[in-house]
């Protein structure tokens, strides 16, 4: 049964508490000793002081930093030494908000805590510092969310042989290009154990955390809403006579310091942090993270992923001609493509669109490669049923752009003074007009349907320095992200009807401050098996399915592994769809009917409930397994899906499959999708016994469906 309840519940009796609940998941602060404290979680709905004569708080002496954030100005820390000002709060149908606000009696800030809960078991946390002085103050450290987790004691660590054994570490292992998603389960060992993204790390690890206790079964959850550098921070405190461990972490951003420079008078909001908690597995983990999302993240009513249209493109892999275009776009309608988009490559002269890096920011159509302007495609793909889109990646200038000469200062310079090739840097006012204007330029003159956004930098370069105007050198990341994001969101609200898609060098920038403006993100450039699988598998832990893009074909998925495999690989995010053939030649018929057979299935069996649906991850580490298996299910139970894929070395596979999405009392119809086969089976029988699949090769699959009847 669902638990929809949500409270925050503020008490001031020795001290000030803070009770935030949210369906079962329990977090609790307190403010004291001049400081707010982490006072401990719990993952089935009771307050620590249900018993109020014997709490169960955590002591925070037992933490060197017990704080429930970590800020840092002008090389002091202001985790302590604060006064309570205010506690408030607001409630509505949807939510429940609040604003605690402290004083620093060490430099002159106040800093505002603001909370979101929303029945599902995650919290969303961010902080407003305010600078009251006359001065500028150098923020040079930030962990939005911080301190103790839990502590163990003798009675539950005697269930275990090696405090080794107690916390599992759920991330995503592989930082670099082409390896987003691949997701696995670590033990976590004695001491401080550190995940980074972006800054010391490249910038392919969406920055996510799970941390099961594997003797009481509980997961916490977190998510990291920032497109800049980022740490995790486990602290693991235990000693191998397994007497009393302490469990505590930081949600960190990272950059040269300092991260940010607060203007006299002024303000900073950070990025947010999410985290929540659940008894129970990581499906459960997953599904309450995407519920929090779906709720109060991703929910601004111009970027809605519902819609999920099946999109096409062609770029610089094909001859980007106007004939050629027009055969693909024939080919995509037979696929039963729902919107067309011409990718990288439409702004340079013909032949050479491989090199699409050095024309960037020119953001015209090439005369040569589109004489008839770039409308001739837009009217041929909508007289063909498709909606248009273009690719720009607007953050960026090549070469041959007329920015790039005129503006060089727009341009990063790193820390070693060496400015950047094409990295623009939007902490600067007229440049970030200048890309706002552009793309509303290109939006209009263009008449766009959709509007494909790509990141091409090396994530080194996300961190040049620069002159604030107090003469004071200054990390251009934060502000940088601040301005993409409020640009953004400004053009998503001008244009609600145009679908925006996120790509950054794949999935260079999935986090969910970037998310929040986007109907849905490419999460990765890479789609060869089997690694491909392994993206998807992990990218929709991280993400709800319907804004996680996979491509068919395209990007050299058609070298290795089945037809079939490839589509299924897509089925369950957001489907999109490369050709099949090279224009001009004969379209293989069987294959066509494939595909046709496959979206039809998605439009009218899996969309309509995608963008609610609970999603089950029976293989989450893929390196314990020889094959993936992923499922959807509609809320109800009244329906979902299911692939089978295997990895390489599984010849001849039998696979029994246990639906995790039913409901034991109702009746199913099921079809194996490979041979059209249908059976009708009760709920309880087909959790009980499964599903028999016989898959006869490696990187090969199918596909089940089930309805209740």
């Amino acid at each position: 049964m669902e638990n929809n309840y949500f409270d925050i519940y503020y008490h001031n009796e020795k001290n000030h508490r803070f009770c935030y609940r949210s369906g079962d998941m329990v977090y609790e602060e307190v403010f004291e000793g001049g400081a707010l404290l982490s006072a401990g979680w719990n993952a089935s709905g009771y307050p620590l002081n249900v018993l109020k004569n014997c709490p169960s708080y955590l002591n925070p002496k037992r933490y060197a930093e017990p704080f429930a954030f970590n800020i840092e100005l002008d090389g002091q820390s202001v985790d302590f030494g604060l006064e309570f000002v205010d506690f408030k709060t607001e409630k509505s149908e949807e939510n429940e908000t609040s604003v605690l606000t402290l004083k620093s009696n060490i430099k002159p800030v106040n800093i505002k805590i603001h909370t979101l809960i929303d029945s599902s078991q995650m919290l969303s946390r961010w902080l407003e510092i305010e600078n009251l002085s006359e001065t500028p103050l150098k923020l040079n450290k930030l962990s939005v969310m911080s301190g103790g987790i839990e502590s163990l004691d003798d009675d539950a660590l005697e269930n275990t042989e090696s405090v080794n054994d107690v916390y599992s570490l759920g991330y995503f292992e592989n930082d670099g290009w082409g390896k987003e998603g691949q997701f696995k389960w670590e033990a976590l060992k004695p001491n401080c154990t550190s995940i980074d993204g972006r800054f010391k790390k490249d910038r392919f690890r969406h920055p996510l955390l799970f941390i099961r206790n594997n003797l009481t079964g509980k997961i916490w959850f977190s998510q990291i809403g920032f497109s800049g550098g980022y740490r995790y921070t486990v602290d693991y405190n235990a000693r191998p006579d397994k007497c009393n461990t302490h469990l505590s972490f930081k949600a960190e951003i990272t950059g040269h310091n300092p991260i940010y420079v607060i203007a006299p008078k002024g303000k900073f909001v950070s990025l947010v942090v999410y985290m929540g908690l659940v008894q129970g597995n990581i499906d459960d983990a997953i599904n309450e993270m995407h519920s929090h999302i779906r709720k109060s993240v991703l929910n601004m009513p111009e970027a809605e992923g519902k819609t999920a249209l099946i999109g096409c493109g062609m770029g610089a892999e094909h001859t980007m001609n106007v004939e050629d275009s027009k055969a693909f776009i024939d080919q995509f309608a037979l696929m039963g493509g729902e919107a067309f988009i011409i990718d990288a490559g439409w702004e340079c002269p013909p032949d050479e669109q491989m090199d699409w890096s050095s024309y960037n920011g020119r953001n015209i159509p090439d005369k040569d490669r589109y004489p008839n302007g770039i409308k001739e495609l837009r009217d041929y793909a909508h007289s063909k049923g498709l909606k248009f889109g273009l690719w720009v990646d607007i953050e960026s200038v090549g070469k041959y752009c007329a920015i790039h000469q005129k503006h060089p200062e727009w341009r990063t310079v790193n820390a070693l003074g060496e400015k950047s090739g094409k990295f623009l840097d939007l902490s600067i006012p007229e440049c970030a007009e200048w890309c706002k204007s552009e793309l509303t330029r290109i939006i209009s003159e263009y008449e766009l349907d959709l509007l494909r956004v790509d990141h091409n930098v090396d994530y080194t370069e996300y961190f040049g320095m620069r002159d604030t105007g107090f003469g004071i050198p200054e990390c251009v990341c934060v502000k940088h992200n601040e301005a993409v994001y409020k640009m953004y969101e400004s053009l998503k609200k001008s244009f609600p009807d145009v679908i925006f898609e996120n790509c950054a060098g794949g999935g260079g920038r999935t986090d969910l401050g970037m998310m929040k403006n986007f109907n849905h993100t490419w999460v990765s450039d890479w789609q060869k098996m089997p690694r491909s699988i392994a993206i998807t598998n992990g990218m929709t832990m991280a993400l709800p399915p319907e804004r996680v893009d996979r491509l068919f074909a395209g990007m050299g998925c058609h070298t290795i592994g089945s037809f079939d495999a490839h589509l299924r690989n897509t089925m369950l995010g957001h489907i999109s769809l490369n050709v099949i053939s090279p224009a001009g030649a004969e379209i293989n018929q069987k294959q066509m009917a494939f595909i046709k057979h496959s979206t039809d299935i998605y439009k009218e069996f899996i969309r309509p409930f995608l963008a609610e649906s609970k999603i089950y991850h029976h293989t989450p580490d893929l390196n314990e397994s020889d094959y993936s298996v992923l499922e959807i299910s509609a809320p109800d139970k009244s329906r979902g899906a299911i692939t089978v894929i295997t990895l390489c070395g599984t010849n001849e596979k039998e696979i029994t499959v246990k639906p995790k999405g039913i409901n034991i009392s109702k009746e199913y119809q099921v079809t194996l999708d490979n041979e059209g086969f249908t059976y009708t089976i009760l709920g309880e029988k087909l959790k009980r016994n499964g599903i028999c699949v016989d898959i006869k090769s490696s990187l090969s699959s199918e596909l089940i469906l089930y309805k209740a009847i």
